[in-house]
């Protein structure tokens, strides 16, 4: 037997077909009276209620235009690199500290947690001031 060849055992029950006279009569099994019995009539729709009670916040449809940047700590330039290297995203990625997002290499931002003894050049990274404080106390220069 093959798939083709299929097919089922009974019939499918077909739909009770409402208000066509025949069998079912006057009220053709839709009760007396009432919203339920009238043509056309309109129900309310349940899930248009929930939907309503959601309340409506500002730009719930929009993605937020720019990125976050990825973040490195002072902590980790410490760790990963030696005396006076340059550090720039591309090397970042390059030394799998950060990953490409979508193919790209993203915009990074050094925070800082954790201390730091060797002087780094920092460019094309943006910079908090706690990470700008340790890193010019420690010799390091931080260029745009």
């Amino acid at each position: 037997m093959q798939l083709h060849q299929l097919q089922p055992l009974h019939k499918p029950k077909k739909e009770k077909r409402i208000g066509r006279g025949g069998k079912r009569g006057t009220y053709c099994g839709r009760g007396v009276k009432g919203q339920k019995a009238r043509a056309g009539r309109k129900m309310k729709p349940i899930i248009r209620e929930i939907i309503k009670k959601y309340p409506k916040k500002r730009g719930y449809r929009f993605n937020p235009l720019r990125e976050k940047p990825a973040i490195v700590n002072v902590k980790t330039l410490e760790e990963k690199f030696k005396e006076g290297e340059q550090i720039t995203p591309s090397l970042l990625v390059q030394r799998r500290i950060v990953r490409k997002r979508k193919g790209r290499i993203p915009q990074i931002k050094i925070l800082g947690k954790g201390e730091i003894k060797k002087s780094l050049v920092i460019m094309g990274c943006e910079v908090s001031e706690t990470a700008k404080q340790k890193i010019e106390k420690a010799g390091g220069k931080i260029l745009k």
